[in-house]
C-alpha cells in the first residue's frame, strides 16, 4: 500500500526519493507512532515530515494523501481500543427540511438585530445544545451554530452547508495556489498574451545581429559588434486571488489562470484575500494570520501603472461588503466597499474575473454590489471573459 503511495507522490510532482521512503518505513518499524489515539493523523504528520522537503509541495501531498487513504480511517479506527468521543456519534448534520418548513423559519431582521441576539445567547447559554431553534449548537433552525438551516445566521464552530451564514466564527486554513500546475487549457495562456507589451530596458546583454551587420557594413567591413537590452514584457500585473469557502469549487480554473500569468508576466505580484478585500491581504496562506500586508502599504509600494486583476466569485453576505464588522474572520473597522474604492482609485486599470457562471450573477445580491463597485468591469472566467478583461486593462 505504501509503495503505491510513494509512486503517486512522484507522479503528482512531489520530489520524494527512495531514501526518504525507506526512512519512513524505518520509522514505522520502530513504532515512532503508536496505535492509540488519532493514528491516521499521526501517520499523516510523520509521512509529511519525512517525505516533503519544501512547503510549496504541501498542497500536492495533501491531495495525494486524501486520494490514496480515503476510507482508511475506518481501518485505523478498528485498531483503537479507546472510547469514541460522544460528539462523533451525537452530531446531527444535514437536517432535512421541506421548502414549506424553510419558508416558516423567520430571520431576525438584519445585521444589528442578529449581533444583539448573539450577545444575549452567549450570556444566557451554559451548556452544549443540539437541534432546536434558539440556542447555539448543531443542527436545528437556530441562527447560531452550524449544521442546520436558517435564512440568516452566524456559523460557529463547524462546517456549513447552505451558504446562508452572514458571519463565520472559526479559524480555517487555506492552501496556496500551485503555480506549477499544468494548464488544462492552452487558450488561457494564449489569451493572456494579448495583454503583453514588449520593451527593451536594462543592460545591453543580447547580441544584435542586424545591428552588427549594418554597423560593420558602414565601416567598410571592419567588425563592429552591437548589443542591445533583452526584450521582455513590460506590463505589470497585481493579482488578487480569493481563496477558501465557496472558491474551493473553482481551485482548478484559478490554478490554470495563476500558472499562465506566472509564465507570461515578468512583473507579476500576487496576494490572497477571503471573500472581500479589507484593510490587509497576504502572500502566504500558511502565514496569513502572522504576515499580512496593509492595503495602504501595498498601494504605496506598487505604482499606478500596475494592472489590477481581482479573481473571486463575489458570493457572500452583502454585510461583508457594506457593514463595518461584516468580515467573517475578523472585526473590520471600515466596510469592504470603502477599501475597494481606495484600491480602484489607486489602480484605474482594473478588472474582476468571476469563475461563477454569468447567468447566476443577477440572483446573488453580493455579486451585483461588487459589479457596481468595480464600475461594471466584472467578467466571467471564460475565454470570452478574458478577452473582455484584457481590452479593459490595456
Amino acid at each position: 500500500m505504501l509503495i503505491r503511495f510513494f509512486l503517486m507522490l512522484r507522479t503528482a510532482g512531489v520530489p520524494v526519493t527512495l531514501t526518504e521512503f525507506l526512512a519512513l518505513l524505518e520509522a514505522l518499524s520502530k513504532r515512532v507512532i503508536e496505535p492509540v489515539g488519532a493514528m491516521a493523523e499521526q501517520f499523516y504528520f510523520l509521512s509529511r515530515a519525512i517525505l516533503v522537503k519544501d512547503e510549496r509541495h504541501y498542497d500536492r501531498f495533501d491531495r495525494v494523501f486524501t486520494a490514496h487513504f480515503r476510507g482508511a480511517e475506518a481501518a485505523f479506527a478498528a485498531l483503537l481500543a479507546t472510547e469514541v468521543p460522544a460528539d462523533w456519534l451525537r452530531k446531527n448534520l444535514a437536517l432535512s427540511l421541506s421548502d414549506e418548513e424553510k419558508a416558516r423559519i423567520q430571520s431576525l431582521g438584519g445585521w444589528e438585530a442578529l449581533m444583539q441576539a448573539l450577545r444575549e445567547r452567549l450570556a444566557e447559554q451554559k451548556a452544549r445544545h443540539e437541534g432546536g431553534n434558539r440556542w447555539i449548537g448543531t443542527g436545528g433552525t437556530s441562527p447560531f451554530g452550524h449544521g442546520g438551516y436558517n435564512p440568516e445566521g452566524v456559523r460557529i464552530g463547524g462546517a456549513g452547508g447552505n451558504r446562508r451564514a452572514v458571519k463565520v466564527w472559526e479559524r480555517r486554513e487555506f492552501a496556496n495556489l500551485d503555480d506549477g500546475e499544468r494548464l488544462g487549457r492552452r487558450n488561457v495562456k494564449l489569451a493572456l498574451r494579448r495583454l503583453r507589451r514588449f520593451a527593451r530596458q536594462g543592460a545591453a546583454e543580447t547580441f544584435d545581429l542586424d545591428g552588427t551587420i549594418d554597423a560593420t557594413a558602414r565601416r567598410a567591413g571592419l567588425l563592429d559588434i552591437r548589443m542591445l537590452p533583452e526584450r521582455h514584457n513590460a506590463v505589470k500585473v497585481l493579482l488578487f486571488l480569493d481563496v477558501g469557502g465557496s472558491m474551493d469549487e473553482h481551485v482548478r480554473s484559478c490554478e490554470e489562470l495563476f500558472s499562465a500569468a506566472r509564465s507570461e508576466f515578468k512583473h507579476l505580484e500576487h496576494y490572497y484575500f477571503h471573500n472581500f478585500v479589507y484593510e490587509s491581504v497576504w502572500k502566504d496562506n500558511r502565514r496569513r494570520y502572522s504576515e499580512r500586508t496593509p492595503l495602504p502599504q501595498l498601494m504605496r509600494t506598487y505604482s499606478r501603472d500596475y494592472r489590477l486583476v481581482i479573481v473571486g466569485d463575489a458570493t457572500m453576505s452583502p454585510y461583508e461588503i457594506l457593514q463595518p464588522g461584516g468580515s467573517i474572520e475578523h472585526w473590520n473597522e471600515e466596510p469592504g466597499a470603502a477599501w475597494m474604492k481606495r484600491l480602484l482609485a489607486a489602480y484605474p486599470r482594473h478588472a474582476w474575473l468571476n469563475p461563477e457562471p454569468e447567468e447566476r450573477w443577477e440572483f446573488t445580491p453580493s455579486v451585483r454590489i461588487a459589479r457596481e463597485l468595480v464600475e461594471e468591469r466584472m467578467f466571467p472566467l471564460t475565454l470570452e471573459g478574458l478577452d473582455g478583461a484584457i481590452r479593459t486593462l490595456r
